[in-house]
């Protein structure tokens, strides 16, 4: 499945259990505030879940492989964490990842979160359409 739109994309987060991934986003906002990419993948990373039931040792690749199109490469990339422990936005976003099962905040609703897609995807197409 490849997702084309951010209506999609918030479609199918919002099918998921999206506290964990709302928390994950948040503690990456507030450890880079200027990384939208890294904030959108941890918002993100969990939905191979709902793609790929029951395929725990992919579900990374399904979910990677989904947003590919619509946030790009570096997404992609962290979404996937292909190579453990050799990508320092990688493990801040595995780190986050553990950190937010941990802790019970608040993160805010999903809703809020639109505009950082729609920006991380605007910026993708607009690179696309240069390469």
């Amino acid at each position: 499945m490849e997702l084309r739109s951010v209506e999609e994309l918030m479609d199918l987060l919002y099918a998921c259990p999206h506290q964990p991934a709302l928390r994950t986003a948040a503690l990456l906002r507030r450890s880079r505030p200027a990384d939208k990419e890294l904030q959108v993948a941890g918002l993100v990373h969990d939905i191979g879940r709902l793609l790929a039931p029951g395929d725990e040792i992919r579900r990374t690749e399904h979910a990677a492989a989904a947003v590919r199109p619509l946030l790009g490469e570096r997404v992609h990339r962290l979404v996937r964490r292909h190579h453990p422990g050799t990508d320092e936005d990688a493990l801040r976003l595995r780190l986050a990842i553990e950190e937010s099962r941990a802790t019970g905040f608040d993160a805010g609703v999903l809703e809020d979160w639109r505009t950082v897609l729609e920006l991380v995807a605007a910026r993708h197409s607009r690179l696309g359409a240069v390469d």
